[in-house]
């Protein structure tokens, strides 16, 4: 392969899932017993178990962050945020490795206006829907199937943007 050649297709190579997926393996792919998976299993139930009992999966508690008329939300989101800033550092600092000890990556991020265009889409859907992606299964397994529709309009949203992301500003 020629300079010139390879050179253009580093340069298209652009999109933070291109980056990350230039030298990691699929860990999907490998072959593992089904029981090796029961950690996640278990981490999704335990972690669904606390976004129920912290109210975060609550309609009204979102509303209530929407209409600024409560601190709850804004204190747990804050809260995330601190502790997903001490744990980068840890991260970075002491060289963590994941449970299969490969080496973590943390690559920069570049920033472009189409994520002011995510942003506002994903919080107008938030408001409107009272719904973040995150719990949508933890709201569905507590009774709420009206987040079906949301779940389904998510898949969806997702499947389009799949199809347009190349003429999309990135």
């Amino acid at each position: 392969m020629d300079t010139a050649t390879k050179n253009f297709e580093l340069k298209d190579l652009d999109t933070d899932f291109e980056m990350r997926n230039q030298d990691s393996i699929n860990r999907s792919e490998i072959d593992k017993p089904v029981l090796s998976n029961i950690k996640f299993m278990i981490t999704g139930i335990l972690f669904g178990i606390i976004l129920v009992k912290s109210e975060v999966i609550s309609w009204f508690r979102i509303q209530e962050m929407f209409r600024l008329q409560s601190f709850h939300m804004y204190g747990v989101i804050g809260s995330a945020v601190v502790v997903g800033i001490i744990s980068v550092f840890i991260i970075k600092r002491f060289k963590i490795k994941t449970i299969d000890g490969e080496t973590i990556h943390i690559y920069p991020k570049k920033f472009n206006k189409g994520q002011i265009y995510g942003g506002l889409l994903f919080g107008f859907g938030w408001a409107m829907t009272g719904a973040c992606p995150g719990p949508l299964f933890a709201l569905i397994g507590n009774g709420a199937t009206v987040i079906i529709v949301t779940l389904f309009s998510a898949i969806v949203g997702t499947w389009v943007y799949g199809l347009i992301r190349h003429k999309l500003p990135h």
